[in-house]
């Protein structure tokens, strides 16, 4: 018989003690012999990303249970863009990422379970639990749990895409807020994640391309026939992956890293992506820069599907097109077709039984929609660290911007700016104070984005932002994460109003016109400290203990994975 360990010695206090509770749970005296496996669910009623989710729970656990394992539901944290950035800010959203594999941590590697089936849904969840599978190292497959289905306002389709928006306009008198309710009634018509190529339905095609989940899973509407059946498989296949002694560390490796990379750009996907990537790989115990991976292939891998907001499909028409999938066969000349997936399968072998997709959605790479990466890393004086720009798609828009600083602290502050005619054409919009640290955990500033677009300047005006960007972003130049930020020391500090910036993407440059002498000066000021002070609560400690962003925004660099530190 395979010795697991979740079966722990005989006779001992702690086989006494689980005994007890496990029998008193209905296990049986076979099932203790049986392998473990953990369910990760974040199901909560405060968002339709999450309510679903205790249906899928209930199939994989069946799964598992006729594929001779005993599941075990574990709730973690979860947080919703739209619904948990009500408080602080929005700061509570990235640092949930980090909770979540804490939590898992806590219980799965507390208890010994033997292998992990994690339901991914939301921005964060699918990174937190990719996160944890790297530092723990145990068997675990990810179910994509599906997109939500939209609705139409004055014939025209309308998702939770056009209501973030539209929401911005309001402040410019283009959208009243009757309007605005009208359209927020009828966005989403089901459970499931954001429609688009928003951060929730990059990283699940950052989880199918990194070989994490069964073949053909992202994306996937919510709660259909084939999204439980997907479920059913992972529960069925997780059983077998910890016979087998399939780890994470066995899949997530540099070419998996760089594969979803390549997948990312091919759908001008989420500039989120690059730091939850890193976070990933540093969980994975890879030694690689994320940022550099991008930039190298960002020149390379073309535009091959321009998913919203980066041109006109519909997830749904991705989806029935081929998904990632359909990408990764597209990317298949240029993909590292070793690496290894949760089938035990070869990336190629897997891509070798999959139908070809439909190849007017999905171009081939010698036919793409665009050749102008989708995203760019920029560094330069004023982000040495680097940050990231994100054109996806084939509409034209600068790449070459030269302005005057125009600096503000927040959000909120930016939005009334905009509105009262503060912000003008030929100004480079800086938001500071809004980092990992300083906001703290990149505080919401995509309204600021929409606010622009509101007042007819996005085009004329460019942004750096230390701040968060939601996935849906993808209008103007906008230079994201901003690294290293102002709370932390970064040149962004140094900027004041009327500073000559310009940005290059072509080049990846963003620099700051200031003599030297003029700099030495302010970095002697000892009142330029930005951000948000944080005294008590998880925000304190994501605070005091969070890694740059381009580092990957981590609470707990990983090493070797805890369940070889035993």
């Amino acid at each position: 018989m395979t010795k697991y360990r979740s079966n722990v010695a005989p006779g001992t206090a702690i086989w006494a003690g689980r005994r007890a509770h496990f029998r008193a749970m209905g296990l049986t005296d076979a099932d203790m012999d049986k392998p473990k496996i953990a369910v990760i669910n974040s199901s909560s009623d405060l968002a339709m990303c999450f309510n679903h989710l205790d249906g899928v729970a209930a199939e994989v656990k069946d799964a598992i249970r006729k594929a001779g394992g005993i599941p075990f539901e574990v709730r973690t944290a979860a947080s919703s863009d739209f619904i948990t950035n009500a408080g602080k800010f929005g700061a509570y959203v990235l640092p949930t990422r980090d909770l979540i594999a804490g939590d898992i941590e806590v219980q799965v590697e507390g208890a010994l379970l033997d292998g992990m089936v994690c339901l991914a849904s939301c921005d964060k969840t699918t990174p937190g639990q990719l996160m944890a599978a790297g530092r723990l190292n145990i068997p675990t497959i990810v179910v994509i749990c599906g997109y939500q289905s939209s609705g139409v306002y004055k014939g025209e389709h309308t998702d939770i895409e056009d209501v973030f928006l539209k929401s911005s306009h309001v402040a410019t008198g283009k959208v009243t807020v009757d309007e605005l309710g009208k359209m927020a009634d009828v966005a989403i018509s089901s459970s499931g994640v954001c429609a688009g190529m928003g951060t929730a339905n990059s990283m699940h095609v950052v989880a199918e391309a990194l070989g994490m989940t069964v073949p053909g899973s992202a994306p996937v509407r919510a709660a259909s026939p084939k999204m439980l059946e997907n479920a059913r498989r992972a529960g069925i296949r997780i059983v077998e992956m910890v016979d087998r002694n399939l780890r994470p560390r066995d899949i997530i490796t540099e070419s998996a890293i760089r594969n979803a990379a390549k997948a990312v750009l091919a759908v001008s996907g989420s500039i989120n992506c690059v730091k939850h990537l890193q976070a990933i790989a540093v969980e994975s115990g890879l030694n690689v820069n994320v940022m550099d991976i991008f930039d190298e292939n960002s020149r390379k891998v073309p535009l091959l599907c321009a998913v919203r907001p980066s041109g006109d499909t519909l997830t749904e028409t991705f989806d029935d097109a081929g998904g990632a999938r359909g990408i990764l066969q597209q990317l298949r000349p240029i993909l590292e077709l070793d690496a290894q997936t949760v089938s035990g399968k070869s990336m190629g072998e897997v891509l070798d039984e999959l139908p070809p997709p439909d190849s007017e959605v999905i171009r081939p790479l010698d036919r793409p929609l665009s050749t102008r990466p989708a995203l760019n890393i920029v560094r330069g004086n004023l982000v040495p660290g680097g940050g990231i720009v994100r054109i996806g798609g084939t509409d034209e828009r600068p790449m070459r911007f030269r302005g005057r600083a125009k600096i503000f602290h927040s959000r909120d502050e930016a939005i009334a700016g905009i509105a009262a005619g503060e912000v003008k054409p030929g100004h480079v919009l800086i938001l500071r104070g809004l980092g990992v640290v300083g906001g703290p955990g990149l505080a919401m500033t995509s309204a600021v984005v929409f606010a622009l677009d509101g007042a007819d300047l996005v085009n004329q005006v460019a942004v750096i932002t230390e701040g968060q960007l939601s996935g849906l972003v993808n209008k103007g130049l906008v230079v994201g994460e901003a690294s290293p930020e102002a709370a932390a020391g970064g040149p962004l500090a140094l900027v004041d109003d009327g500073d000559e910036i310009s940005i290059d993407v072509a080049e990846g440059r963003v620099d700051l016109h200031v003599p030297e002498e003029v700099l030495a000066v302010r970095r002697a000021d000892q009142s330029r400290h930005f951000g948000a002070r944080i005294e008590s609560g998880w925000l304190n400690i994501y605070q005091r203990t969070v890694s740059p962003v381009h580092e990957g925004s981590l609470m707990s660099p990983g090493g070797r994975p805890i369940s070889e530190q035993c």
